[in-house]
């Protein structure tokens, strides 16, 4: 079986395993016996990342980390069906992630092939919690183990090939919640309804102005409430999105969106929020020797690569300062719906590149 195949054969297996983001425990037990066939030192953290050591020639240089996460946003009940059209392959998960957890044993399968050992140890780190809620904790985790030692931080994911993203979408997650004393819809109409009530703030919300530059956004993705159709509601929640390029304006909104939910109150209404998710923002600039090395091995693969923001794990260490960059490794479309798909040609595309960049990050300052 070539390379390919083989790689595509992995990513299939991984993806007919359910690992919505809390959990991943069944994937993450699959990746562990995968690395100790290979014969790699395996280990598994107390949040569920599971860990690969590749030894380095010099025990005294500095490591490298490249991650790819576990969960998927789909219900553990979804059916994960294949199908095969030309060279496209549909599966839900499959471009996200399940195809960047195979490369991290396909990188492996490279620097084998090619006889090459990574001057430090390369750590192949298979983590939990991207998606949703998870708010990166599995990332988290990784950072908290290795801090500044890594000469970088190379998160993978399975579409985005030709992106280079050095900057993290700085990311704050409410659940607002509205309470009232409810009632009859007839008996004791005209008393206030949480879930009116809800519907005001959300329009109040969706009226805020948001800046363009620092690119800023607000959603309201869920909202439920109420007992029945002849029941005044006696409370209504809502679960709000907010985004920004810039940490200032994501404070500013962050603080709007507070005093709106406040600003509701008055007798037989009450409000609260929680925030129920973040995501620190951060970045590297253009400039930097990590990113110039990103661009440089997609170039030599005849890859006209760009640079960007996004939501990702490398949000994590970007937050903290340390050197990260988070690469796509193919095409494909239809991200987070069961019509996801990735081209299976541009994977070795995306592979070379990836093997190109870790040897590059041994040699960089």
């Amino acid at each position: 079986m070539d390379f390919l195949s083989r790689l595509v054969s992995l990513a299939m297996a991984i993806q007919q395993i359910p690992a919505p983001t809390g959990q991943e425990a069944q994937r993450a037990a699959f990746v562990m016996g995968r690395f100790s066939a290979e014969g790699l030192e395996v280990t598994q953290d107390a949040v569920g990342n599971v860990y690969a050591r590749v030894p380095g020639s010099d025990p005294k240089a500095r490591p490298v980390v490249v991650s790819a996460h576990l969960d998927t946003v789909f219900p553990a009940d979804t059916p994960l069906t294949l199908r095969r059209e030309g060279d496209r392959l549909f599966g839900p998960g499959i471009g996200d992630n399940s195809v960047a957890v195979a490369a991290l044993l396909g990188l492996w399968w490279l620097l084998q092939a090619h006889h090459v050992q990574p001057q430090g140890d390369l750590w192949l780190v298979a983590n939990v919690g991207e998606e949703g809620l998870g708010n990166l904790k599995g990332m988290k985790a990784v950072v908290a183990r290795f801090g500044a030692q890594p000469k970088a931080y190379i998160v993978l994911e399975g579409l985005g090939l030709g992106w280079v993203y050095h900057r993290g979408l700085g990311v704050r997650r409410y659940a607002l919640t509205v309470q009232t004393t409810g009632g009859h819809a007839w008996a004791d109409a005209g008393s206030p309804s949480a879930v009116h009530e809800m519907a005001a703030l959300i329009h109040r919300l969706t009226a805020l102005p948001l800046p363009r530059h620092p690119r800023t956004t607000l959603n309201v993705g869920m909202c439920q409430g109420g007992v029945s159709i002849n029941t005044i509601a006696p409370e209504a929640v809502a679960e709000v999105d907010l985004r920004s390029e810039d940490p200032a304006a994501l404070a500013e909104l962050s603080q709007a969106v507070e005093t709106e939910t406040q600003r509701l109150q008055r007798e037989g209404v009450s409000t609260s929020w929680k925030i129920i998710g973040e995501r620190p923002a951060g970045g590297i600039p253009k400039g930097h020797p990590l990113v110039q090395a990103a661009l440089q091995a997609l170039q030599r693969q005849k890859v006209s690569p760009s640079t960007a923001v996004a939501s990702t794990d490398a949000n994590v260490p970007l937050s903290l300062g340390f050197p990260a960059v988070c690469m796509g490794l193919t095409h494909g479309g239809g991200a987070h719906t069961t019509d996801e798909f990735i081209y299976l040609t541009p994977l070795a595309t995306g592979m070379a590149a990836l093997e190109d960049l870790v040897q590059q990050a041994y040699r960089l300052p």
